[in-house]
């Protein structure tokens, strides 16, 4: 059952056994995107990511998706930001989350690259799909993401 904002129960379910969360956050037209570090014992070194990370305990999917949209652009979200999400089976057996939300273009000036990645990007979703640094579960969210909204 999805609340007012089209948001599932689930995603605010502390409860709820989950890895991680990750957002596409629209600003216009464009997706707020991070440089991963390039160090060879991280998943995806040096591939272009989407703001978002594991769990903390007793975070539910949402909790965790703002948390980290703050630790790592410096964005303070609100749940009422978001109208997409999608939990997604890992390979591991453990659930992600894949969220959406759409916010102003002229809280650009608010980001701030966090302690994480080489540095922050503004690209069309297009541009990410097609990017060759692109992290390929991430793109096939977005993907998905796109063609459910028409």
């Amino acid at each position: 059952m999805a609340n007012e904002t089209g948001i599932p129960a689930g995603a605010r379910d502390r409860r709820r056994v989950f890895d991680g969360a990750k957002a596409a956050l629209f600003l216009g037209a464009q997706i707020a995107v991070l440089q991963r570090d390039d160090i060879p014992t991280i998943p995806f070194p040096g591939l272009w990511d989407m703001p978002g990370g594991g769990r903390d305990p007793g975070e539910s999917p949402l909790e965790c998706v703002i948390r980290e949209a703050r630790e790592e652009l410096s964005l303070a979200l609100s749940p009422e930001d978001f109208h997409y999400a999608r939990p997604y089976l890992e390979k591991t057996g453990l659930e992600v989350w894949y969220f959406a939300a759409r916010l102003a273009p002229e809280r650009v000036p608010e980001i701030r690259l966090g302690d994480e990645g080489q540095g922050w990007a503004l690209m069309t979703p297009e541009a990410y799909l097609a990017h060759p640094l692109r992290i390929p579960p991430l793109a096939g969210r977005l993907a998905d993401y796109l063609r459910r909204q028409g």
